[in-house]
């Protein structure tokens, strides 16, 4: 899953992108522009909210951030 399905997921999951700016506490409009800029990816500032709000892996909204970790 890319990050960009991984957001897709979390809208879906919160009932759209009005549910998910709820989850964030920002705007609709702020969240559309994530979706449909040019990487397509939830703010960092968010990450840990969405995560715990619909379930989507922090390791699958920003892997940038949030790397897998890999046992020894």
């Amino acid at each position: 899953m890319t990050p960009r399905d991984a957001l897709i997921a979390a809208i879906e999951k919160a009932g759209g992108q009005t549910g998910l700016a709820r989850v964030c506490g920002c705007t609709q409009g702020a969240v559309w522009q994530m979706l449909n800029k040019g990487d397509a990816q939830l703010s960092h500032q968010f990450v840990l909210k969405v995560e715990s709000s619909t379930g989507i892996s922090r390791h699958e909204l920003r892997p940038d951030i949030y790397p897998r970790e890999v046992a020894a």
